[in-house]
């Protein structure tokens, strides 16, 4: 997915399938971000813009990666 490619009026829809996706689901749901999920289905996200789509990745980010790498990156931010 490129992120310059989508605009306001540029909907993009995503499934994504993950162990995490109740959690991913909630903290979505909390930033706004349309969205659904069923039982034994993948998570489905609507990208409405840039933002939405650097927030998405965001979450699922926390969710991936290692919390050592996730104190790394802070600490780099803050440098």
């Amino acid at each position: 997915m490129n992120l310059s490619d989508l605009s306001p009026q540029n909907n993009e829809l995503i499934e994504i399938q993950c162990n995490d996706r109740w959690s991913v689901y909630q903290r979505l749901q909390e930033l706004g971000i349309p969205c659904w999920c069923s039982y034994y289905q993948p998570l489905k996200v609507q990208i409405r813009s840039v933002a939405a789509a650097i927030q998405i990745w965001s979450v699922f980010r926390q969710m991936k990666v290692s919390r050592p790498v996730l104190i790394d990156h802070l600490e780099y931010c803050w440098q």
